[in-house]
């Protein structure tokens, strides 16, 4: 289907300009890529970095690239254009895109808290559990069980009959439904499906490990505890973090019209600027071995 759909962006209309608006987005997006690129190479480079919960930091990177590639260049096309449009076979692409690394990311924090429930619970196993070969496994898996969930979404509603060729928001989520002329009961089967296995058992998973683990720190010594802190506490920020952006965006999907426009766009710019760089800070300040690395290519880029 070809079909033009109109875009409406929940923007900052009436407090900036469009250039101020542009210059802004696009400085956010250089931002985004320079932080996210940058973590990943200090980890690829880097062999000290070369372990599975430092290759796990540089796949969430590396979502938040691809996601911020998938999202930045349209809207910046769309700014400085008279009309926004998207075909639809392009908003289905970008739904796809967006859907399919968000829950890949879901994924991978489980494989990271996994991680550090075999690091910190069973220490003398940990060798022998998170080989290289597993870790590619989770990787994998990640990756290609959330896109085969949202491809058959995707398909679906490539086939739904559209009645409505206009929508409000700054990508194509889950306010795309709207454009339907009925909701599909199959669809929504569907996407319930995708929640529970991409979402839910995810983060009840984590949640259960993060349990032992605390269990196990709190009954070991100060070292253990250190340790559990030191490693375990972000990964916690950004998995609240990107849970609230998730609850909002299943949730924007059934109150989208009672939901307040300044609370959509501040939900919209959480998940569109503040995630994206939420992960690179937090994990280039609080995870020491980073934050290291980091601290001297600034001190070489500042000598040069």
């Amino acid at each position: 289907m070809e079909d033009a759909l109109n875009v409406t962006y929940i923007t900052f209309d009436g407090y900036v300009d469009i250039f101020v608006y542009f210059v802004i987005m696009f400085t956010v997006y250089i931002l985004i890529i320079c932080s996210n690129s940058t973590i990943a190479c200090l980890i690829v480079i880097h062999k000290n970095l070369h372990e599975p919960m430092y290759i796990f930091i540089a796949a969430l990177s590396l979502n938040s690239v691809l996601f911020s590639t998938a999202l930045y260049p349209k809207i910046l096309f769309d700014v400085l254009s008279e009309k926004q449009i998207i075909s639809y076979s392009g908003c289905l692409f970008q739904y796809f895109i967006i859907y399919s690394l968000g829950g890949s990311e879901f994924l991978l924090l489980a494989a990271m808290a996994y991680d550090r429930y075999v690091s910190i619970c069973k220490p003398l196993q940990y060798p022998t559990i998170m080989t290289t070969t597993n870790v590619s496994i989770f990787l994998f898996l990640a990756w290609f069980s959330s896109a085969c969930h949202f491809a058959g979404l995707t398909i679906l509603n490539a086939k739904t009959k559209l009645c409505n060729f206009s929508f409000k928001g700054v990508a194509c989520n889950n306010v795309m439904y709207e454009l339907h002329c009925v909701r599909s009961s199959v669809i929504t089967f569907y996407g319930v499906v995708a929640l529970v296995d991409l979402v839910i058992f995810p983060l009840i998973f984590i949640v259960f490990t993060y349990i032992r683990i605390f269990i196990i720190a709190y009954r070991s010594g100060r070292e253990v505890r250190r340790k559990a802190a030191e490693t375990c506490l972000p990964h916690l920020i950004v998995l609240i973090s990107f849970s609230c952006l998730t609850a909002y965006d299943n949730i924007i999907a059934r109150v989208e019209s009672n939901f307040p426009k300044t609370a959509r766009l501040v939900m919209n710019v959480q998940a569109a600027v503040y995630h994206p760089l939420f992960n690179p800070l937090i994990y280039g300040l609080k995870m020491k071995e980073i934050s290291k690395h980091l601290k001297r290519l600034f001190y070489c880029c500042s000598v040069h």
